[in-house]
């Protein structure tokens, strides 16, 4: 009798381990849809005081010009992180080009994280050519874009206001749907 009822108490008790699980598990993962970015909306960035500035950095263009993020004060910006060794990367650039076609109001920046070794420039421009992308692609050679932004993983986009503020960000692959969103939130501001 003893020995049975151990085993309820054990099996009940495994039930409500399994059930704690699952609800947690169900909870977590609402935050990581691939549908989902942070956005910094103009309300709450009133009432917390939270508004973000973009940090400025300087990259270079296919010909070697300085290019810096304060160049395009007063028009929205798509900033995208990428490098051609990234999967994620290459998978979500297709979306990008077609939005850079279809929002010419928009300067979309995309920022190769060119560290020499392990990404070159000359990988990078090989394959934008190959692929047919027409967005222009800019070459983060010291890393400075990188560092600004706390780039941890790629890819990485922000959503940057006219104003030069953070609106919104994503981290990891973006899909075609939830970049829209993102250009939206920017061109409305």
């Amino acid at each position: 009798m003893k020995q049975s009822v151990k085993w309820i108490i054990i099996a009940l008790l495994f039930a409500g381990m399994l059930s704690g699980a699952f609800i947690v598990y169900n909870q977590l993962s609402k935050n990581y849809s691939n549908d989902r970015i942070e956005q910094n909306t103009s309300n709450q960035a009133q009432q917390n005081d939270n508004t973000v500035t973009a940090p400025d950095f300087t990259v270079f263009d296919t010909n070697g010009n300085e290019v810096s993020l304060s160049d395009y004060k007063g028009k929205p910006v798509v900033l995208n992180f990428w490098a051609t060794w990234c999967y994620y990367c290459k998978v979500e650039m297709p979306d990008f080009n077609e939005a850079y076609k279809n929002h010419p109001d928009v300067q979309f920046l995309m920022i190769n994280a060119t560290d020499g070794i392990q990404e070159t420039q000359e990988k990078a421009n090989s394959y934008i050519k190959e692929q047919g992308f027409d967005f222009e692609i800019f070459f983060d050679t010291t890393q400075q874009a990188v560092y600004n932004y706390r780039v941890t993983g790629f890819p990485a986009t922000f959503f940057i206001d006219k104003n030069g503020n953070i609106a919104a960000m994503r981290n990891g692959l973006i899909d075609k749907e939830t970049l829209e969103k993102g250009i939206n939130i920017i061109a409305q501001q």
